[in-house]
Order: C-alpha cells, then structure tokens, then sequence
C-alpha cells in the first residue's frame, strides 16, 4: 500500500474517530428544561456559551410568553422542566404559592438588596434577580414634533389632555411587564386612586397592542408617539429604527428579571449550574450586548448604570409587594381589560367632555359638585379595596386566557362589567344634564 493511500486511510479512520467521539458524547448529555419567556435573541446567546462550557448539557428550550409559561408549569406537572427563567415577578410568586419552585440559594454579585424599593431577590429565597431593566416612556420625536406636543416626562404627565390620542400601551393580560406597571402605581397610590389614575390615562390612549413589543413598534411606526414601556423593549434594535427615545420618570421603577428551578427539576445540578453560568463575569457581560441591552447585577459590571438610592423611585418609600400582585394577579388583569381596554372608546370621549366642561369659566355651585362627582365616577374602580381583598382565591388569583371560565367566574365577571358600565353611564348623564350650548359638541 503506497504512503499515499495510507495517509488518506488514516484521515478517513481519524474522521470517524471524531465523529463516533461526538456522537458519543453528545449520548451521554444530560438534557437540562428551560421553560422561558425570552425570545431567541435573548436566550441563544447564552445557550451558546453555556453549552460551550458545558458539553455534557445540552439546553432545551420551551419558549411562551410569561402567562402562558407560568400556565404550563401548573396545568402540565409532568412534563419534564428543570429551570423558570422569565422578567415578571409576580409569575414566580405564583408559582410560589403553587409550591412549583425549589429553595435556591442566592449567588455573590455585590449587588444591593433592593433598588428603588423593589426586592432583587425573592426574600422567602425562591427565586434570584439576574438582571435589572428600567420602566418608563418611550417617544418618537419626530411625532411630537409634527402633532406639537411635549416630551412626556412624568406618569402624571401621562393625564395631560394634549396627549389625547397619543398614547400606546399593552394589557397587562397580555404582558407581564405591563402588569408589574399597573401594580406598581396601585401600590404607590393606592387601590382607589391609582385606577382614577389609570382610568384618566385610559382616555388617553390612542391604543391598546396585542403584545408588549407592539408599544415600542407603534411608536417607531409612528402609529401613536408615546408608550410606556420597559427600556430594553424601547431600545430593542429590530423594533426602533434609531428614532425612539426612551426616558425614565423622574420616579423610575426598577425591577429584576428571574430565574427559578423548579420543585419538579430531574436534574438539580446541570440547573444549579446554569444558575451559576448567569451570574458569572461571562453570563453577565452578555446581558450588556446591544441586542440583549440590560443591566447586570454583578457589580463589577454594573457601575454607573444603576441609580442612586436616594433618588427616589416611585416604590422607594413603602417597597413592592410581591405577595400582594400575585394574590390579585387575575382581578388586577380582569378590571383592566372590562374597565380600560373595552371601554377605551367611552373613556376617551367622556374625559375629553369632562375636561372641556371644567375648563368652561363661571358655573353655580350645584354644577361644579355634578363635574367633581363625575369625575369621581369615572376614576372608581368596579370593586373597592375592601372587597377585593374579601374575595377567594377562584376569583382574584389567575384567569388564565383560553380556560373554561366556571359558573362562579362567569357571574363575577359580568358584575364587574355591569359596575363598569353604570358608572360610566351615569357620569355620562350628569355631564349631559349640564351641558352647554358651547360644551355639547364634545
């Protein structure tokens, strides 16, 4: 046999040495679940590094959004599932409560406990914060510019009626991120008050989109100028074009994105050691990519990009209650969406008529009491405080989308949409009884 056909015949062997090697190993991976809400332009990064360093893992990923993930875990226990790794806090409070996660022991990164009020970790020590992203607004100049409006920079700026029209959000039945806002300006304000809050931006609302990216999407559209949103969705390079601005509120919310193993996890360790992957130099450092664009929470990678503790953010003097969100989660969602979504339309008209009637110089006594208590029906939630809290867990915790509702939840959600309507309809007449000849065009 000549050197020639020997050196091939040893490449040929080598060649299949190589590939039985790897076929091999790859037998031997163990499979680790990861059930998460990021897209693959979040995970895959760190999927690639992750397995890079540990070639006995292989990641599988189960891809849904929060909801729908969180549903998951619950309805399908014996689905193999290792890891929860998502943004929403009151998802893994939920799943908290349904005794869905294991105790997970934080890891060493210097960061604080809280920032701005809200916890970095799970005190009850379920769950760990990773990563810590920014809510605010999000605006197109350009837009501004041609319909002459302010930059917003406020949340009460957000009841301005200049920006009747202007403003894009989501529902928080449809998005995390959006829900931890609602809660949060409940907490900050109270239950009351922060829906009068709410409904007063709900007229002002050009829109409300399917999913959280539609925000930033319809503000780099031009399709509304104003959203509120989170940063990374704000400055997402697919979604912006290079027009949108994002701004934080003088009294900013920062909340931690998440990772949990899950109670039910076959393989601890492999989990155990991705959670170490994510709070390492290396996992971290991926979260300051561009296309990832949040903020670490090791602090040797972080400097400069969290704010100072006493610049007070909108949860810094009572802090934020995860308990509390989770315990309402579903009630929370089911008021939004019968109170601000549904009646988007009715909402806009009456507040535009309301203030126009306010503005209106002169009026009796008699007329300014008929304008202060509609606008108090307006703004008045279809449940106080009180009874929400009364209320058993089938009605106030998780409706989750596309489930038979039962006779009971049929029932209360009709009430809730009935008190909806009648108080929307009687602040509607007593605006009609009091018009005038120069208001009734509104």
């Amino acid at each position: 046999m000549s050197g020639q056909r020997i050196q091939r015949w040893a490449g040929v062997l080598l060649l299949l040495a190589t590939l039985f090697l790897c076929s091999f190993r790859l037998a031997l991976a163990a499979d680790l679940s990861v059930i998460t809400s990021y897209p693959p332009s979040f995970y895959e990064p760190f999927q690639r590094a992750f397995e890079a360093h540990n070639p006995d893992i292989r990641l599988t990923i189960v891809q849904r959004n929060t909801s729908s993930a969180s549903r998951f875990v619950i309805e399908k226990p014996d689905v193999v599932a290792d890891i929860f790794w998502a943004s929403a806090t009151d998802a893994f409070e939920l799943l908290k409560r349904r005794g869905a996660l294991r105790k997970i022991h934080p890891r060493q990164t210097g960061a604080p406990e809280r920032v701005l009020g809200y916890p970095l970790n799970d005190p009850d020590g379920f769950y760990l914060g990773f990563a810590l992203s920014g809510y605010g607004l999000v605006y197109n100049p350009a837009y501004l510019s041609q319909y002459d409006l302010p930059v917003p920079r406020s949340w009460q700026d957000l009841l301005n009626p200049v920006y009747s029209g202007h403003i894009g959000i989501t529902s928080p039945s449809r998005s995390g991120t959006t829900h931890l806002i609602v809660e949060a300006l409940l907490q900050t304000y109270g239950w009351e008050r922060g829906w009068a809050l709410l409904s007063e931006i709900g007229g002002n609302l050009s829109t409300v989109t399917a999913r959280s990216f539609g925000v930033a999407s319809g503000v780099a559209q031009r399709r509304f100028g104003i959203g509120v949103t989170i940063d990374f969705l704000a400055k997402a390079p697919d979604v912006s074009g290079g027009e949108n601005v994002f701004a934080l509120t003088p009294d900013p919310i920062y909340v931690p994105a998440n990772i949990a193993i899950l109670s039910r996890a076959k393989n601890v360790g492999a989990a155990e050691r991705f959670v170490d992957f994510l709070f390492s130099a290396e996992g971290q450092g991926i979260l300051l990519q561009p296309i990832i664009g949040r903020i670490p929470v090791l602090a040797s990678l972080n400097a400069g990009l969290l704010p100072m503790e006493d610049a007070g953010g909108l949860l810094t003097p009572h802090g934020f209650d995860a308990r509390l969100s989770a315990e309402r989660y579903g009630i929370v969602n089911l008021i939004f969406d019968d109170y601000i979504v549904r009646r988007r339309a009715m909402l806009a008209r009456l507040w535009a008529r309301l203030r126009a009637m306010e503005n209106l110089e002169g009026g009796d006594a008699a007329r300014r009491s008929t304008l202060a208590l509609a606008r108090r029906l307006l703004g008045t939630p279809p449940l106080p405080d009180a009874e929400v809290r009364k209320l058993p867990e089938t009605l106030k915790g998780e409706w989750p989308r596309g489930m038979t509702r039962t006779n009971e939840q049929q029932a209360f959600a009709r009430d809730i949409r009935g008190t909806v309507e009648q108080n929307l309809t009687r602040a509607e007449s007593l605006l009609v009884s009091i018009s005038t000849p120069s208001s009734r065009r509104w």
